[in-house]
């Protein structure tokens, strides 16, 4: 008997490559269109001309000075915790843990902060602050590799479950460091003082009177590094190779488990420094907002630069321009903070989708033929 099933309307299949510009060409169309759409938004709910929808977002994001070093800073930021994402990534341990990783970096920085600001060298207190956030980033990381390394267990679901500790650590040391009994914040550290505090006066005559130039700095030296250490290294090597078959790296001699623990190390160390840097050089507090999402954001950013450390700075600027544009205009045109939320999902989704259609493409059944579109 003949075989009478059907070929379905529409099959998806991986696309063989695209032609460089073709992938820009789709990229810009997927960011225009995202800007389109949020205008209609807009204009829907504010019935205002969209021209000034994005001038507003413009000025919202690098109107000023001081509006303009805070996009490098939360840049920097967001940035550092993208780069602890490759390593393990390409390694194919699936690392959804940067939240908790900062989180507890930013506990052990603020501990120091609170008992040693008045009482030892700045430098002291500044190589401790390092340290400690370091380290606590570290062993958040190697907790659960180790437990990959060992038992196979599975590490996006320990991950993501470690986070959720690290934010009730946080509000447990919220509450014990608490400003004012009851408030449960811990408000500024060492407001007064500003001990702790990485300067934003640094080089005035070059970055202006206020900046945050020691965050940038620091990261971009630290994307560099990574850049190196990813591509030129014999550890970046064992990473990749045991991201492409454990089974190929131990007959290849390398010795798989201990890529597993160093590599998470490393990664849980820079979510850690993060830590350091949100806390003694952006909010000068702690609290369960601390991260502010930035370790699921950074998978984003991650993933779209394909790991590449260069690359994900043009998308980490892009994602926090466009995230400081969209909370200006919620705040000029009355809106509340989910809409600048929602504008900013909308940017995200159709540059999420413009990565299907450059790495698939749908094919149509067409009188008992294929058509590729």
């Amino acid at each position: 008997m003949p075989n009478r099933t059907k070929e379905p309307f529409i099959r998806i299949i991986k696309r063989d490559s695209m032609p460089f510009a073709k992938r820009v060409l789709v990229r810009v169309l997927a960011i225009l269109a995202s800007l389109l759409v949020s205008a209609v938004f807009i204009f829907i709910i504010t019935r205002s001309n969209p021209a000034d929808v994005y001038r507003s977002l413009v000025d919202g994001a690098v109107g000023t000075g001081r509006r303009t070093w805070n996009t490098l800073r939360d840049t920097s930021i967001l940035l550092a915790t993208a780069l602890a994402i490759p390593p393990a990534f390409k390694m194919r341990f699936w690392n959804i843990g940067a939240e908790g990783q900062i989180l507890v970096g930013g506990i052990a920085t603020a501990a120091i902060m609170r008992y040693w600001g008045n009482s030892v060298h700045p430098l002291v207190m500044f190589a401790a602050m390092v340290i400690v956030s370091v380290l606590a980033g570290l062993v958040w990381g190697i907790i659960p590799a180790f437990f990959k390394a060992h038992w196979n267990t599975n590490e996006t679901l320990f991950t993501l479950m470690m986070n959720y500790i690290a934010i009730q650590l946080t509000a447990f040391f919220s509450i014990v460091w608490e400003a004012k009994k009851g408030s449960g914040t811990i408000g500024t550290i060492n407001q007064k003082t500003q001990a702790g505090w990485i300067s934003t006066g640094f080089l005035p005559d070059i970055f202006g009177k206020f900046n945050y130039s020691i965050n940038v700095i620091i990261i971009l030296a630290l994307t560099i590094a990574m850049f190196i250490y990813l591509t030129y290294t014999k550890h970046g090597y064992e990473i990749s190779v045991v991201g492409q078959s454990e089974n190929t790296a131990r007959y290849a001699g390398i010795h798989v488990k201990t890529v597993i623990l160093r590599t998470m190390a490393l990664s849980g160390a820079i979510c850690g420094f993060t830590g350091f840097l949100l806390v003694s050089g952006s909010s000068h507090t702690i609290s369960t907002n601390t991260a502010g999402g930035r370790g699921f954001t950074a998978i984003i950013v991650s993933w779209l630069a394909k790991f590449n450390p260069f690359i994900m700075i043009l998308i980490s600027f892009f994602l926090v321009f466009m995230g400081n544009g969209a909370t200006q205009i919620a705040s000029e045109f009355q809106l509340n903070e989910s809409a600048s939320e929602v504008i900013t999902g909308i940017i995200l989704f159709f540059i999420l989708g413009s990565e299907f259609f450059i790495n698939f493409k749908p094919v149509f059944r067409r009188n008992g033929k294929e058509s590729a579109a």
